[in-house]
Order: C-alpha cells, then sequence, then structure tokens
C-alpha cells in the first residue's frame, strides 16, 4: 500500500529495475491506510534491492510492503524480468524476508516450549527404550533451530533485539523441557514403566553416540547449521529436514536427564557437553555463511526491529 504522493515515486523504482514484471495500481483501492494498491511480480534475486528502495521512501511506516512467494508465472514478461535480474533465484537473499522468518520462529511462547518439551520427552524415552528411531523422532520435533538461526542472523546483522530473542526462547526453553523431562523420568523410575532394564545405560548401544562428544560432533554440528543457513536464506528449505535429523542437541538434554536419574554422572555431564558443542558450532557455521553472503548489501541500521505480535 502507498500513500498517493508517493505512488509516483515507487512506480519509477519498480518500472526502472529489469527484475520487475506485471505492474498494477489500483487507484484510491486502499482503505486504512488510505492510499494506492500497487502489485507487481519481481524476480527473487531483485526482491532485496527492490524493497530496500521502497523503505527509503518510508513505505514501510506509511504504507505497507507485502512479500509472497510466486511458486509458477505462465508470461514472457515474467519470464524476461527473470532473465533479466542479476544471479540465480536460488542464490538470493531477501534479508527482511530472514529477519521476519527468523524473528518469529525465535520467539519465547507456550507453543514453541510445549515443541521443545515434547521433543525433550520423546528423547527420554528413546533413551530408555534403547530406539534410535525415537531419537530421530525427537530431533525432527525439535523447534530450537529457529532460535539458533535467529541468533547467528542477530549477530552478523548486529540487531541486538533479535539476539535477546533468541537466547531468551533457548535459555527458558531447555531449562524448562529438561525439568518437565525429569518430573516425567521420575514417575517411570518409580513406577517402573519400562522395566528393569531401562536405566540400564551401559547396555543401551543403539543411543551411546547421543553422549559420545568429540570432534565429529562439532564438525557435524557446523556442517549442519552452514546447511541450515543456506536452506533458510535461499530457495531449497526442503534441507531443512535433514538438518534437524543431524544434530544432537534435543536428544543430549533428554539424555543427561535420564542419565542423572540413573546415577551416571559421567555420561550426564558428557552429554550436557555435546549439547553444547551443537548448539555452539550451529550459530558459527550459520554466522560464517551469513557473513560470506552478506557482502555489505545491507547496513544492518536499515533492518526493521521484529514485531511484537
Amino acid at each position: 500500500m502507498c500513500p498517493p504522493d508517493k505512488t509516483a515515486e515507487a512506480l519509477e523504482i519498480l518500472r526502472a529495475h529489469a527484475g520487475t514484471a506485471h505492474l498494477i495500481v489500483h487507484r484510491g483501492a486502499a482503505v486504512e491506510p488510505e492510499g494506492d494498491l500497487v502489485e507487481a511480480d519481481i524476480a527473487r534475486e531483485a526482491a532485496d534491492e527492490i524493497v530496500d528502495a521502497l523503505c527509503g521512501l518510508d513505505l514501510d511506516h506509511t504504507g505497507g510492503i507485502t512479500l509472497e512467494a510466486l511458486d509458477t508465472a505462465l508470461s514472457d514478461a515474467a519470464d524476461n524480468a527473470e532473465e533479466a535480474a542479476p544471479g540465480e533465484a536460488a542464490d538470493a537473499v531477501v534479508w527482511q524476508e530472514l529477519l521476519g522468518r527468523t524473528g518469529e520462529e525465535s520467539r519465547l511462547n507456550v507453543t514453541f516450549l510445549a515443541f521443545l518439551t515434547i521433543a525433550c520427552l520423546l528423547a527420554a524415552v528413546g533413551v530408555l527404550t534403547d530406539s534410535s528411531v525415537t531419537i530421530v523422532g525427537a530431533m525432527v520435533v525439535g523447534p530450537e533451530f529457529g532460535p539458533l538461526a535467529a541468533l547467528a542472523v542477530g549477530l552478523v546483522l548486529r540487531h541486538r533485539q533479535l539476539i535477546r530473542q533468541a537466547a531468551a526462547a533457548l535459555a527458558v526453553g531447555f531449562p524448562l523441557a529438561m525439568v518437565v523431562t525429569l518430573g516425567g523420568t521420575l514417575l517411570v523410575h518409580a513406577t517402573d514403566v519400562f522395566g528393569e532394564k531401562a536405566f540400564q545405560l551401559q547396555q543401551h548401544n543403539e543411543v551411546d553416540f547421543v553422549f559420545s562428544v568429540g570432534a565429529p560432533s562439532l564438525v557435524v554440528a557446523m556442517l549442519a547449521g552452514a546447511a541450515g543457513m543456506l536452506a533458510m536464506t535461499s530457495a531449497k528449505s526442503a534441507a531443512l529436514v535433514g538438518v534437524f535429523i543431524s544434530v544432537t542437541t534435543v536428544p543430549a538434554a533428554g539424555y543427561a536427564v535420564v542419565a542423572a536419574v540413573a546415577g551416571e554422572w559421567s555420561r550426564c555431564l558428557q552429554s550436557v557437553g555435546q549439547l553444547l558443542v551443537n548448539l555452539l558450532g550451529i550459530v558459527a557455521a550459520a554466522a560464517i555463511v551469513l557473513m560470506v553472503r552478506w557482502n555489505g548489501q545491507r547496513s544492518p541500521a536499515g533492518m526493521r526491529p521484529l514485531s511484537r505480535g
């Protein structure tokens, strides 16, 4: 949406960019705030530059800028815009989109805490039953990559609000999930639901990888962090599933709780170490990927504050 006095300038920006197609103007269509509705199909690789220019007109304050993914466009004009825009669509980073996405996924709320707690409980069940399949399920359910990615984005963009939000989600989420898991594990221990061998961790060979911390753990965490950030900054988001089942964050938290109840303090400490190594490795690698892709495209001061909704 665009105030009438800014419509001409907005149209000039859109017309001037080779990555724009199908430009439409609805005069007076906007009611609140009042103004014109301007629509255009733009190539992904041109989106960041165009959004930056429109924000330069203060349209994000006096009107509104909405981005929606367009899966298919059958048009010569769209094909020409795609070809004329510099770079490849899969390689393009839309920084405002990335900031909004990571800001949303790193918000500390009931849904995030519920998913993290359920994932930690699943991990504990996987340890007690010596089931690597259940451990993988816990990896997929865990929502922790969102705050980790947000932390990396915040560090690279020097966005303090995003850093605080992501750090709060992790600092509150993991301890709370582990406390709830501790209660559940103590209940299982008292009622002997899973049998007498459930807490004999030295006989659980299928899940030994969870607490085995070392150099390979850091390598896997960094590779997963790099792949995850590449997926979030490109059009290859399907790769995120592979990231979720590559890192041992939630399983390590669950294993630490079970090991503590079983009196296996060495394994408990190793699991905590595994958790920390994975968290740090993911954030470090994700930040490195962002720094490589940054290339000074945008001043950090140009980033909007996060929505508090």
